[in-house]
């Protein structure tokens, strides 16, 4: 989930388990640099969202899972930037034949940063860390299947869930490894990855340096600085004048030609996962009528919407799941934009003369103009909008925590977030005893067709029911130089890894 865009707390679920043994190889990687590339060069990102800490179980958002998954910190397993789950700390593993248990074997000659041995009591720590009282990590749900943790030898490690768990190495590779003897996690960092952290200067930029005690290949640069700035203007002029190589994410459509025409410049249209919501609070009413939030739904002109945010990029969806998750199914004819179905269905729900609602919008963009849309739409059909902007930190407490809104505006990031439909407690509400009772199946199906098919009901009666309005499908716009190659193009769940970019001499 894409929460506040400096707050994010990425939450999926949901993945086959493909398995592989690799390193630091490369995955889905944009740019055709030729010629000899500087195997100590300084790769300079440019970034909207800069780490809010540097602990992603304690609020760090979308900024630290950019810069320190798979660069910094590393998982059991790892998540490609095609989707696919690879072994990464974990040498192998296994999985008793009722599902509850799995054994992990760690592999050999990894140590943290600081020196110390990887062993299982750090594997331990580390779930543990993110299923505690306090942790404000996304996997903390998924993961609260997980029974106990038993550390038999230093390289096993032993996970008896409470019920079978489908995603459950899929979920792992959101998992960072982290020292159990680590402190001041928010400042500091101690991980097993290909770099250490150099120096962050809040506001500015934050640095890696290659680890020369890596237990894999070696990055393909020296030095890696991300740059954060506060808006798409100044990023892409960074771009434009050499002080950045490449833009992690491009958020101003309307600058592109500007890349597109110059041949100094590759711009890559990855896939996305990222969805914008207007996700109503289901439990407050008017929402917790199906018929208003069809009606509020089908006010909206997505097609529209989507053209004045992103000109010719993004999609249309219709519902929670993007095309590259298995359980995608076009859905955008339900609840289509349609103003006369949706004055009607206002009648049939007792709102013929409207209502009137307040919309809490984080106050960085798109969604302040996403905002202004939606109230101009909905006036037309006689409801009244008021805007209340708010910070990512407000936003995470007042909605996200405290369930405090009846609508609001909000990125979702992951792939594979559908089964958040299935959690009446989530913070939109959502409430069907089916829906919940099919994701229930789904993670405890034995195969992926199983799991694949409960999901599509879940797709299509929350898509039905209007759970939420999902408004359109980001598109992931990479920029970078033409010196560059070997960086990741797809924006899956937030994450950049920069072990493998090459930069020309």
């Amino acid at each position: 989930m894409r929460l506040p865009k400096n707050a994010r707390y990425a939450v999926a679920a949901s993945a086959s388990l493909a398995v592989a043994l690799t390193a630091c190889s490369g995955s889905g990687s944009g740019g055709a640099a030729t010629g000899t590339w500087d195997k100590d060069a300084t790769v300079n990102i440019g970034s909207l969202y800069e780490p809010q800490n540097l602990d992603n179980t304690a609020g760090g958002g979308q900024g630290v899972t950019e810069a320190l998954n798979g660069n910094v910190y590393e998982g059991l397993f790892r998540l490609t930037d095609d989707g696919k789950v690879e072994n990464l700390l974990a040498k192998d593993y296994k999985a008793s034949a009722d599902g509850l248990t799995y054994t992990f074997t760690l592999r050999d000659g990894v140590t943290f940063h600081s020196g110390k041995d990887v062993t299982s009591a750090d594997v331990k720590y580390s779930l543990e860390k993110v299923l505690a009282d306090d942790s404000q990590s996304a996997r903390k749900s998924n993961l609260q299947v997980v029974k106990s943790i038993a550390t038999p030898d230093a390289h096993t490690v032993e996970v008896t869930l409470s019920k079978k768990s489908i995603s459950f190495v899929y979920n792992l590779s959101y998992v960072w490894i982290i020292n159990s003897r680590a402190k001041n996690l928010k400042t500091q960092e101690d991980g097993t990855g290909p770099y250490t952290l150099g120096k962050w200067t809040r506001g500015s930029a934050l640095s890696l340096d290659r680890y020369p005690g890596y237990w894999g290949d070696a990055a393909a640069n020296k030095k890696v600085v991300f740059h954060y700035f506060k808006d798409a203007t100044a990023l892409n002029n960074s771009l434009l004048t050499n002080a950045v190589d490449v833009v992690t994410s491009e958020q101003s459509p309307d600058a592109l030609d500007q890349f597109t025409s110059n041949a100094n410049y590759k711009v890559s249209d990855g896939d996305s996962t990222t969805k914008l919501l207007l996700a109503f609070n289901d439990k407050a009413k008017p929402f917790t009528d199906v018929r208003v939030r069809r009606a509020v739904s089908a006010a909206i002109d997505d097609k529209k919407l989507l053209a004045s945010v992103w000109g010719g990029y993004g999609k249309l969806i219709g519902s929670m799941v993007p095309p590259t998750d298995p359980w995608y199914e076009d859905l955008t004819k339900v609840n289509a934009y349609d103003v006369t179905a949706a004055k009607k269905l206002l009648a049939e729900a007792g709102y013929a003369k409207g209502f009137s609602f307040t919309l809490d919008t984080p106050n960085y963009d798109p969604h302040p103009t996403a905002a202004t849309f939606i109230k101009a739409q909905l006036a037309k059909v006689g409801i009244t909008v008021r805007i209340n902007t708010i910070t990512p930190d407000e936003w995470y407490t007042k909605v996200y925590k405290n369930h405090d809104f009846t609508a609001t505006l909000q990125e979702h990031v992951n792939d594979r977030d559908l089964v958040w439909y299935g959690n009446p407690d989530f913070y939109w509400g959502y409430d069907d005893k089916q829906v919940t009772r099919w994701v229930e199946q789904a993670e405890e199906a034995s195969t992926t067709a199983e799991q694949t098919a409960l999901l599509k009901k879940v797709n299509r009666k929350t898509a039905e029911d209007a759970a939420s309005d999902w408004l359109y499908l980001y598109p992931q716009i990479v920029v970078a130089g033409t010196k560059l190659s070997g960086y990741p193009v797809n924006g899956l769940n937030s994450q950049f890894f920069a072990y493998d970019i090459k930069k020309k001499g």
